[in-house]
């Protein structure tokens, strides 16, 4: 493979990346559906295991957890290299920011 096409498959992937994680516009040539799909799939996942390291904080949220995490994940994809837990301590701290959590006195 010439560098030339290293270069147009490695912008092809990262468009792709962007549509799925951040709802970019679908590059040429993809199923806008299947991409729909894809993308609400991967979100569910990582909606799902920041439920887990975050309980307390998503419990409290309560129905407004999905629709809100959504919001936060469309804004901020995860980043590359950044673990779990730091992607549901950067959502609790959007949902504090935004007014959605308060701390809880002791």
């Amino acid at each position: 493979m010439t560098q030339p096409q290293r270069d147009r498959l490695a912008a092809a992937q990262a468009a792709l990346l962007h549509t799925l994680l951040a709802d970019a516009p679908p590059p040429p040539g993809f199923d806008v559906d299947r991409l729909r799909v894809e993308a609400e799939a991967l979100r569910a996942k990582r909606r799902r295991v920041v439920a887990k390291l975050a309980a307390e904080e998503c419990r409290r949220l309560g129905e407004r957890f999905p629709a809100l995490f959504d919001e936060y994940a469309r804004a901020h994809p995860r980043a590359d290299g950044t673990r779990a837990r730091e992607d549901a301590r950067a959502f609790v701290q959007w949902a504090r920011r935004h007014g959605h959590l308060r701390r809880r006195r002791k």
